[in-house]
């Protein structure tokens, strides 16, 4: 079955990568940017990588952040007030580094969650999405000799909603992504946070389809929302930025490519701006088979 990059993606973005350990926000700013993540999915099974590099706007020397998430989505055939129901889950990894500082790679914070779509008609579409980050032990943060210089930071369990919004026409795609974030406390962390503060994100997106190219603009932004509580003699800097970039995407037939460039235009709180790539590939493993037209034999 032959489908479309706004009903592909309409599951995917929800699954991103947490960089709580990390501070700022739990969903990467930006890893939703242009993907249309109101329209319902056709029924069916469907696997998608994201991958991400770029530089840490956490610090301020020579650095690199980067992830890779395998999601498994399940549009299923269960509708709710006309909405479709989906499911979905991964399992990410994270890469992070600075130069003469620390460094963390392994497993992060697994991800699941349930959402329901509507098409409105007339182009519109709109979905929303709970889910979360659960939180894990095991991977931990180092300092440049190896020494564990954080230990379980990922322990904690972030609640996430999503709000997102679509219209299509004559080829044009606006996508909206709003999330929120409630980030829970974690006790095994040392003189880090007890909690990162709670986050609100937006993801924004116009696109123009040109055969099977898609081209456009993106842009996003993200802040803290509220005081974290924190470690004994911890302070806190509120943390929030935007971001402009492009997006180049490409339907192969059944599977479907998109990559964005992105950098902060402007940040307040971090220790410097952030230029970053992501790579998204869709693929449907598993469609239901049309129904076979009944043919009257005389």
């Amino acid at each position: 079955m032959k489908i479309t990059a706004k009903f592909a993606a309409a599951a995917f973005g929800a699954v991103a990568f947490s960089s709580a350990a990390l501070a700022g926000s739990v969903t990467p700013p930006g890893e939703r940017a242009g993907l249309d993540l109101a329209s319902p999915l056709p029924e069916g099974v469907y696997f998608l990588n994201i991958g991400s590099v770029g530089s840490w706007r956490g610090s301020n020397t020579d650095n690199a952040f980067d992830y890779d998430v395998p999601i498994l989505a399940w549009s299923t055939p269960w509708s709710v007030l006309g909405g479709r129901i989906q499911l979905l889950g991964a399992v990410p990894v994270i890469s992070a580094s600075s130069r003469g500082g620390i460094y963390e790679r392994g497993l992060y914070n697994p991800f699941v969650a349930g959402q329901i779509a509507w098409n409105l008609g007339n182009g519109f579409s709109v979905s929303y999405l709970a889910g979360a980050y659960i939180g894990i032990t095991g991977t931990h943060v180092y300092d440049n000799n190896g020494v564990i210089a954080v230990r379980d930071p990922l322990n904690q369990t972030t609640f996430h909603q999503q709000l997102a919004l679509a219209w299509h026409g004559d080829g044009w795609n606006a996508t909206a992504n709003l999330m929120y974030g409630i980030v829970g406390d974690n006790d095994t962390a040392g003189y880090w946070t007890k909690q990162n503060a709670d986050y609100f994100n937006y993801d924004l997106g116009l696109t123009k389809t040109l055969g099977k190219w898609e081209i456009g603009i993106v842009g996003y932004g993200s802040t803290d929302v509220g005081t974290p509580r924190r470690a004994a003699g911890a302070s806190y800097v509120q943390l929030s930025q935007f971001a402009l970039g492009g997006l180049i995407g490409y339907n192969f037939g059944p599977v479907i490519t998109q990559a964005t460039v992105s950098s902060d235009v402007t940040t307040s709180g971090y220790a410097q701006k952030e230029t970053r790539g992501v790579l998204r590939t869709i693929i449907p493993l598993w469609n239901p088979e049309a129904p076979k037209a009944v043919v009257a034999k005389y």
